[in-house]
């Protein structure tokens, strides 16, 4: 049973992307749900600006309102360069997330997306949640982000073979409304980041699992 889940993303709308139907589904149960946004997703574009930056955080938000989300806090770390910033200090935020939620679940990035601010979540969450007596993290799962996780080619990184589902055949309405709220970072399909490729996806993991929607995780650890 979650008594607290933290979803840990490097950039917003990676978390509706990645698990929004299974963030509206345990809301919805009364789990309490957290975001943390590691970087702030819009440094790395050739033209940015504070009012686009506020422009993204207000669509953050307004996800988090739609999905149930009790809280969604924004980190600094420059966009598409986490590799430049020591490890340790993404941790640590990690680490104070950790302390301030007592989560027993965490949702975050798989190891081998092309992004590399994904990789180094993934690396931090891993870090952070080093299995020490008392800590309060029992479960770690890593999801997919389509234009991401599948950009990757064999051999270059571990590949995504999912060995966890979550049925979101009754949140997969929820999940696409909050996914709409980021207007600017969808694009037209057949791009893997469009509402119709995301339905697609989760329509085919929720068929290979015997359901009707699904999300596909990597179960990392779990300790019951």
């Amino acid at each position: 049973m979650h008594n607290s889940i933290l979803i840990v993303a490097a950039h917003p709308d990676d978390e509706v992307l990645g698990c929004g139907g299974a963030i509206a589904s345990y809301t919805a149960q009364g789990v309490p749900v957290q975001v943390i946004f590691v970087a702030d997703g819009i440094s790395a574009r050739v033209t940015h600006d504070t009012a686009e930056l506020e422009r993204r955080h207000t669509a953050a938000r307004k996800a988090g309102e739609c999905l149930g989300i009790s809280s969604v806090s924004f980190g600094d770390f420059p966009d598409n360069k986490l590799d430049t910033v020591p490890l340790l200090s993404i941790v640590q935020t990690i680490e104070q997330a950790i302390a301030q939620y007592q989560p027993n679940t965490i949702f975050t990035h798989h190891a081998g997306d092309v992004n590399i601010d994904h990789q180094r979540v993934h690396q931090a969450v891993v870090t952070a949640c080093r299995p020490q007596p008392q800590h309060p993290v029992k479960t770690l799962l890593f999801f997919e982000v389509p234009s991401s996780t599948e950009w990757q080619p064999p051999g270059s990184a571990p590949s995504f073979h999912p060995n966890w589902f979550i049925d979101i055949s009754h949140t997969l309405a929820v999940k696409q409304q909050a996914l709409a709220l980021y207007q600017e970072e969808l694009r037209p399909f057949p791009h893997p980041r469009s509402l119709e490729a995301v339905t697609a996806l989760a329509q085919w993991r929720g068929a290979t699992v015997g359901v009707a929607a699904a999300e596909a995780f990597i179960l990392g650890r779990h300790l019951g």
